[in-house]
């Protein structure tokens, strides 16, 4: 099974980010064959600095490998490192009906919220499509608001096989020059709660980043919002945003305790701050550290990515000759 997935390079990783994606693009490298790609290209309809875009993209490489994702066993790569992708998006492009594309979610929101809108954005359907369909992917695990970019890639790949494939037939998938991929959906952690209580994300700037240092760490958890309760009062664990956060980090057994001594009266939120902290670094600190080791040697990442790109490029250009072949355009 061939698994791939998209890493967008706009940031530094916070706590929201590894619960609802990081973990389980790790966790899935054991599970079958997988290609992990940089979307550098993606980043460009938000990241215009040349240094930003070089930093944020070897920063995400390193993240990742920080994280436990082993290079021997998935195929880790920059975007940009593949011109494959940009021809087969141009070939996909000939075949995407308008309808499709002013359908696309980041189009409709950025219409409805009054944002300019370029090409790069009104494409990037178009363009993830080729990201998925050039590796002859199984399936792409994705949060539930993502499942349109696999439906569209799927629609183009039956588009382009039915207009160019004598022999395709839908119901299989068989006979086409372009396999037809299916959506993982991803079992998220929900809703990770920033400091504010909001979402966890970087344009609210209430995040918990994973590779902050330690004094910027504490202080980011000590400011999370509670509300006024004191220490002789019991409290709701399902109301608070420090458990929200907490509750990730605990077994079944140590969520039932914390949550006694949330509707215990004697516990105030300080210490539960405090437990949040420890239990932070206990799952980060083995990451933290190879971080920094990766950090003071990024020839090292920038070779993974090198080599990355090297195993996916041969799996490109068979696609991509394919696809060539079948609308003629090579032969």
């Amino acid at each position: 099974m061939r698994i791939l997935s998209g890493l967008k390079p706009t940031g530094r990783p916070h706590l929201g980010n590894y619960f609802g994606a990081m973990r389980q693009f790790v966790d899935l490298q054991s599970k079958g064959d997988g290609y992990y790609f940089i979307a550098n290209l993606h980043a460009l309809d938000g990241v215009r600095n040349r240094k930003e875009m070089q930093e944020f993209s070897l920063g995400v490489a390193l993240d990742y490998l920080a994280l436990g994702l082993d290079p021997s066993r998935a195929t880790l790569f920059l975007q940009s490192d593949i011109p494959e992708v940009s021809e087969l998006m141009w070939i996909l492009g000939s075949v995407t009906p308008m309808g499709l594309l002013l359908r696309g979610h980041a189009y409709k929101d950025a219409v409805d919220e009054g944002r300019a809108v370029d090409f790069g954005l009104f494409a990037y359907p178009v363009l993830m499509a080729a990201d998925i369909l050039l590796y002859r992917s199984d399936v792409v695990p994705v949060g539930q608001d993502q499942k349109q970019h696999i439906e569209v890639a799927r629609d183009l790949a039956v588009k382009f096989n039915q207009t160019y494939c004598p022999g395709f037939d839908p119901q299989t998938g068989e006979g086409g020059a372009l396999k037809i991929p299916h959506a993982m959906i991803r079992d998220d952690a929900g809703v990770v709660p920033g400091t504010d209580g909001k979402k966890m994300s970087k344009s609210y700037g209430n995040t918990i980043q994973l590779f902050a240092p330690d004094k910027e760490i504490e202080k980011s958890i000590k400011r999370t919002v509670t509300d006024s309760k004191g220490v002789d009062e019991a409290k709701d664990p399902s109301a608070c945003n420090v458990y929200g956060m907490l509750k990730l980090f605990l077994t079944a057994e140590e969520r039932v305790a914390v949550e006694d001594r949330y509707r215990t009266p004697g516990t105030g939120y300080g210490h539960f701050k405090q437990l949040l902290i420890d239990k932070f670094h206990e799952a980060f600190d083995g990451a933290r550290a190879r971080h920094r080791e990766l950090a003071n040697d990024p020839a090292s990442v920038r070779e993974v990515l090198r080599n990355g790109a090297e195993r996916a490029r041969v799996e490109a250009s068979k696609t991509l000759r394919d696809v060539q072949e079948a609308c003629g355009v090579r032969w």
